[in-house]
């Protein structure tokens, strides 16, 4: 299970280092789409706190080499094939919507971000290219190691949650190139790379 830790503060996407970040609890993300174990170059740990207007999520991954960016992307705008690059992403069903439907949101070292809502049907996957969350980012570096916050804000999509309700989550990061560039907090195990997989999706407590 992750925790989100309920922060009186409405804190800024920026404020990588806010004091309050140390109290949340650290989820490490290990382990390759297919339950094998990642090198250490690659490891990350995410923390996610929720205030009365938001839910913030931050990532901090190792990152030895220089990150593979899309370079056309805008950052006043979602990018859409984020997912070909390094980047950072969460996948979560708030508590009333089925297991099928959830959202997802990625952020990129260089800033740049996606959001869509998303519905699996027996015929495939519908991807909703116009949801439009308001979410925000930011990101950091300082040697092998990078820092990437998520603000997402509470909406009449995704609605601002009572203390205790569980919801459902996965996490996610992708770094480098090939097969093995696919990190999952729970692992898929399909055949091939994949992260839409709701049925292994873990709990997200409000705290």
């Amino acid at each position: 299970m992750v925790t989100a830790l309920y922060s009186s503060v409405d804190l800024e996407v920026q404020e990588f280092a806010y004091p309050g970040w140390d109290k949340a609890t650290p989820v490490a993300i290990t382990r390759h789409w297919s339950g094998a174990e990642a090198p250490k170059s690659q490891h990350c740990e995410v923390r996610i706190l929720w205030s009365d207007k938001a839910l913030l999520v931050r990532y901090l991954c190792r990152q030895p080499q220089p990150p593979l960016i899309q370079k056309d992307a805008l950052l006043d705008r979602k990018t859409i094939g984020l997912w070909d690059t390094d980047v950072c992403e969460i996948f979560i069903t708030p508590s009333g919507e089925p297991p099928n439907r959830y959202y997802e949101f990625e952020a990129a070292p260089n800033g740049a971000w996606v959001d869509l809502a998303i519905t699996i049907e027996p015929e495939g996957i519908e991807r909703e290219w116009d949801f439009q969350s308001g979410m925000t980012t930011a990101a950091h570096s300082s040697g092998d190691l990078l820092t990437v916050v998520m603000r997402i804000p509470w909406s009449n999509r995704i609605p601002k949650p009572k203390l205790g309700d569980e919801w459902r989550v996965n996490l996610f990061r992708c770094e480098g190139v090939g097969n093995e560039r696919y990190l999952s907090w729970q692992p898929t195990h399909t055949p091939e790379p994949y992260f839409h997989v709701p049925e292994v999706f873990g709990r997200l407590k409000f705290v």
